[in-house]
């Protein structure tokens, strides 16, 4: 069960990987210029809410993305439970290939992690993370927040650095609301699309 506070999402900036449509997984790729800018453009946003600790993912381009926006100097946790899925074999390799049907199904991936093993991850990092002073401005990745989507029942294709409040929902509902609170200028990518 998570804690029923409200928090705040935000995706890392673009990658090289993520504008050849590829998958990274645990592969530590940095930000491109364009994820800098992203990052940049979504500062003045993310330093106008009360963020009392910022928890970021292990990888760089999440840790970087969170660097640029804590214009407000929170305080930083970093956590190892928010990084993105382990693709295995399948990082580096085209995110919309014919293995990602199989997997979504429950399939295993060779050196990757199976899709239940991934959300049941990701929920124990967002009560490890809405553990620390709120609100809380989480910085990962878009398989973490496909992850929590899962979780939370609100389905939205999150793109680069795109910032997200979490509502949780009324006693006489369960799903969560993701309301979009700010987007880079850039063209952002939309996680596992081919647009």
């Amino acid at each position: 069960m998570l804690p029923h506070v409200p928090f705040y999402f935000l995706r890392h900036g673009e990658t090289d990987w993520n504008r050849r449509r590829v998958m990274q997984g645990h592969i530590d790729i940095a930000l491109n210029e364009v994820g800098i800018r992203q990052a940049m453009d979504v500062a003045p946003a993310v330093a106008q809410l009360p963020i009392k600790t910022i928890c970021v993912s292990t990888l760089s381009r999440a840790r970087r993305t969170a660097e640029i926006v804590n214009v407000n100097n929170a305080p930083i946790v970093v956590l190892d439970t928010l990084k993105e899925c382990g693709f295995g074999v399948y990082e580096g390799q085209d995110s919309n290939g014919p293995w990602r049907e199989g997997w979504m199904a429950g399939g295993a991936i060779e050196g990757g992690e199976r899709r239940v093993d991934y959300i049941a991850r990701v929920h124990r990092a967002l009560n490890e993370a809405l553990s620390h002073p709120a609100p809380v401005l989480i910085v990962a990745h878009g398989g973490t927040f496909w992850a929590m989507e899962e979780l939370l029942g609100e389905i939205v294709h999150v793109q680069n650095c795109t910032l997200f409040e979490m509502t949780p929902p009324p006693a006489d509902r369960k799903h969560w609301k993701a309301t979009q609170l700010a987007c880079p200028v850039e063209p952002p990518l939309a996680i596992g699309h081919g647009r």
